[in-house]
């Protein structure tokens, strides 16, 4: 058995814990056979082989006294770059303990758990669902909308260092003032409104006023401007921190999108610069 999860970016722009993109970008779960314990064989430094690995743990979550299993473990979604590594974790564990126990978990199932576990539903819901996902998580409550995402290039900027969500959480205000709470909401508003009207121009120009976290984080990630102003120059819809960064996302497009990612392979900075796909499909099992 074979599970797959997409990577995941999220924010985008004044969507705050709220608004994700499925990426094409994939974790692999493979299932090889009963084991006496749990073992996850893979290539990952600081990572547990056993059942403290993240994936056991979320799939112990859901079933306490799932039979061990060998695991191999393979993923293309680099660690701490805001492209939601542990949510596709997560999301695999859930499916794991899905398929192993036979729980016939429904999607809102699987999202209910993950953001239980995760915290918020950004990244875990286009996991499971794949597309454009607008979810809200209130009073241990959620709610999601699933929508296509526009047709647009997505080029990704990925750093070489990690920039973990907890050191990018720091630098936020512990709270927003009335007025300014006000001003950025409508921002998202109109930002999410534009992107489920397909009108790229409009969101471009709203993801990029955000006023929630973007002006504090920035800073933390010295390509951003270099990339946001080669972006502009070029006609590119927006450009913004996927997740809590460092990963720079361009959105443009798709005939802009070879000279927009030559410009920006001029200034050589150091990570990789990848053109990637919205995955429709989520979270999916192979047996």
């Amino acid at each position: 058995m074979k599970i797959t999860v997409p990577a995941t970016s999220a924010n985008i722009g004044p969507g705050f814990d709220s608004v994700g993109v499925a990426l094409s970008k994939y974790l692999t779960v493979e299932v090889i056979q009963q084991s006496d314990s749990w073992f996850v064989e893979h290539d990952l430094e600081f990572v547990p082989s056993d059942e403290r690995n993240l994936l056991i743990k979320t799939a112990l979550k859901v079933v306490a006294d799932l039979q061990p299993h060998h695991i191999r473990m393979t993923s293309d979604v680099p660690l701490a770059r805001g492209l939601g590594s542990s949510s596709s974790v997560i999301v695999a564990g859930i499916e794991l303990a899905n398929q192993l126990a036979n729980l016939q978990l429904s999607p809102e199932e699987k999202l209910n758990i993950a953001t239980e576990i995760e915290g918020h539903p950004d990244n875990v819901a286009p996991a499971i669902y794949g597309n454009l996902v607008v979810a809200s998580y209130v009073n241990k409550r959620v709610v999601a909308v699933l929508a296509d995402f526009p047709e647009t290039a997505i080029i990704a900027f990925i750093p070489e260092y990690q920039l973990r969500t907890s050191d990018s959480r720091g630098v936020l205000p512990n709270q927003l003032s009335y007025k300014k709470s006000v001003a950025a909401s409508s921002i998202a508003n109109v930002a999410v409104a534009a992107l489920l009207k397909g009108d790229m121009v409009t969101a471009g120009k709203a993801i990029e006023s955000d006023m929630f976290h973007e002006q504090f984080r920035q800073k933390l990630v010295k390509e951003f401007y270099p990339i946001k102003q080669i972006s502009h120059e070029l006609g590119a819809y927006a450009t913004y921190l996927s997740g809590a960064g460092p990963t720079v996302m361009v959105l443009a497009p798709r005939e802009l999108a070879p000279e927009i990612v030559a410009r920006i392979e001029q200034e050589n900075l150091v990570g990789e610069i990848q053109l990637l796909e919205v995955d429709k499909q989520g979270v999916r099992v192979e047996e």
